[in-house]
């Protein structure tokens, strides 16, 4: 091993802790790396920043921002109302979101699809008196295994077609990954249909049109003005006032220092009760008790519910805007008139201040305000809406004219007439030139993490090949599979790389996995297509965690789901990929 070598493989280790440990973003994480690799000479400076305009990264882009405008322009919403006639049984109603799900994400990135149909799910779960926990992962499931039919599905096709561009001078073209894809995704929407959801623990009831989400319990704070009727109670004289509402007074604070509830300290005007409770039973607390909600959630001072306006429970998005932001520093929410009345982070119990709370993706906010501020608040600061609601984001007369556009760029790069980033940036252009897309939909569609973490380890995945590092890995990979058929190494390059993903963001397991393919299948003196092909597969099938895959963490506060949730159904559905995949990947790519 050389000095590079063991640079390289150094940063990597690092690389991957670091996103197992998951306190820094993963982007900021991945550009941590393109910088340790330029400082220690393994990317040259005037090449660092050349993944950022990598056609895999551009492509990328691109079918975020076209999926984006999809989206706002409802041109998507007439395959979600054939869910209503399927919700008569728990069988079809789980196969027809999931299979909805897979469709569409044959067309557009996955984790858009998901968050066009989350709420839809949602709904059609409540009006069929079904736990939502039982929909929604067989929704994610659907959506990641639809992304395999199509080059534009999901990242890691798009990063491993490139890679093949690079190698063989041919990129795979869209269709390319059809036969092997569509396969997979249809045993997979099979298997969630008929067996999957059986597997998956049932969370939270699901209730009535109408109502909030159901979530355990959200976190708040309710402060005691002056004045008030129940200054000079103790906490226990409180609880016999609300022993008919459900709600638990985790803390009594009083200037900075929290006491335990069950201390019998007298309420003092300003003190900030820290309650733990459902939306109904928070309202009912502070109206019976008169206190006022929101001061440390908002940044401003503390207000009272107002009769005109509404709650809406909303779920962060990957890339939302408040990704790692304290609830005390949202004082844009303030300006906007909307308050932050409580968070919820499934799984998990919060100990500290409502203010020192930090947002990731998946928590579930509950959010006070007039509809039309909360309408838009939903857009930049990316948050899917999980209650009811009655907003439209764009015009739907739209719609044919933006499927047209994607359809031609479709066709022209299907056909070879251009390269795919190419016939989709046209279409960008296109739409903005039509006044079918603002210019501030295009910027807004994008995930910039997802682009910043792309455009970071595309250079840190070449310096592992230009050090040897892939020969390195590929050699001892043969070494260890001395005397197996090539077919064997194939399964076992596929189950290495699902189990990256399960742990990694799946862009960065195709980044890192699909040389070491080509290079293994070098050794073996086979063609690198079937490898590449089990590389893009297994990158994008990430069933066993909420973390591997941003579908997954979409759906970990909205769905009730414990992290030892998600293998019950993933395991076998992974086994099952496997089983799938294997022998069409050599049925159409043979070895």
């Amino acid at each position: 091993m050389t000095i590079d070598q063991a640079v390289i493989f150094a940063i990597l280790l690092a690389l991957f802790a670091l996103l197992v440990w998951g306190r820094w973003r993963y982007d900021v994480v991945a550009f941590a790396a393109l910088m340790a690799a330029v400082a220690t000479g393994l990317v040259a400076p005037e090449g660092a920043f050349d993944g950022f305009g990598h056609p895999a990264t551009i492509t990328v882009a691109a079918v975020l921002v076209l999926s984006r405008v999809l989206a706002s322009t409802g041109a998507v919403d007439r395959l979600t109302q054939l869910v209503r006639p399927a919700s008569g049984r728990t069988t079809t109603h789980v196969g027809a979101v999931a299979g909805i799900g897979a469709a569409m994400s044959a067309v557009m990135n996955n984790v858009g699809a998901l968050g066009i149909l989350m709420p839809m799910a949602i709904q059609s779960a409540r009006k069929a008196a079904r736990s939502p926990s039982i929909i929604l992962m067989p929704l994610s499931f659907g959506s990641m295994l639809g992304g395999l039919i199509t080059l534009i599905g999901t990242p890691p096709n798009i990063i491993v077609a490139s890679y093949r561009g690079q190698l063989t001078g041919s990129n795979f073209s869209m269709f390319d990954f059809t036969p092997v894809g569509l396969a997979v995704a249809a045993a997979g929407v099979a298997f969630v249909a008929l067996i999957g959801w059986r597997l998956v623990p049932q969370r939270g009831g699901a209730r009535p049109k109408g109502e909030l989400f159901d979530i355990e319990a959200y976190v708040t704070e309710a402060r005691v003005p002056e004045g008030n009727p129940h200054v000079g109670k103790t906490l226990r004289e409180i609880d016999e006032l609300v022993k008919d509402i459900d709600v638990v007074i985790m803390d009594q604070i009083r200037d900075e220092r929290a006491f335990p509830a069950s201390t019998r300290k007298e309420l003092r005007a300003g003190d900030i009760l820290k309650i733990e409770a459902a939306p109904e039973e928070i309202d009912k607390f502070v109206s019976t008790l008169e206190l006022e909600i929101g001061a440390e959630a908002s940044g401003v001072g503390a207000r009272k519910m107002s009769e005109d306006a509404t709650l809406m429970e909303g779920v962060v998005a990957p890339g939302s805007r408040l990704d790692g932001r304290l609830v005390g520093s949202l004082h844009l929410f303030a300006l906007r008139g909307i308050t932050l009345l409580g968070v919820s982070r499934q799984g998990q119990h919060y100990h500290g201040r409502l203010r020192s709370f930090r947002i990731r993706p998946g928590d579930v906010l509950l959010l006070h305000g007039e509809k039309e501020q909360l309408a838009d608040l939903v857009t930049p600061y990316g948050i899917l809406p999980l209650a009811e609601r009655e907003m439209h984001f764009g015009k739907r007369s739209k719609g044919p004219a933006v499927i047209a556009v994607f359809a031609a760029a479709i066709l022209a790069a299907s056909f070879g007439i251009v390269p795919i980033h190419i016939a989709f940036g046209i279409a960008i252009v296109v739409l903005v030139a039509l006044d079918l897309m603002n210019v501030r939909e295009l910027y807004d569609g994008i995930d910039w993490s997802v682009i910043v973490l792309l455009g970071s380890l595309i250079p840190v995945g070449g310096a592992l090949q230009s050090t040897g590092a892939t020969t390195l890995i590929a050699n001892g990979l043969v070494d260890l599979t001395a005397g197996l058929p090539a077919v064997a190494v194939l399964v076992i390059v596929m189950v290495v790389t699902m189990t990256l993903s399960d742990i990694l963001n799946n862009a960065a397991t195709a980044v890192v996995m699909a040389p070491i393919g080509a290079t293994v299948a070098e050794r073996l003196d086979v063609d690198a297509d079937p490898f590449l092909m089990a590389v893009a597969i297994a990158a994008s099938c990430a069933f066993l965690t909420p973390i591997g895959h941003q579908n997954n963490a979409l759906i970990l506060g909205p769905g009730g789901y414990r992290f030892g949730d998600y293998w019950r159904m993933g395991l076998p559905l992974e086994i099952l990929v496997v089983a799938v995949s294997i022998p069409m990947i050599l049925l159409v790519f043979p070895l």
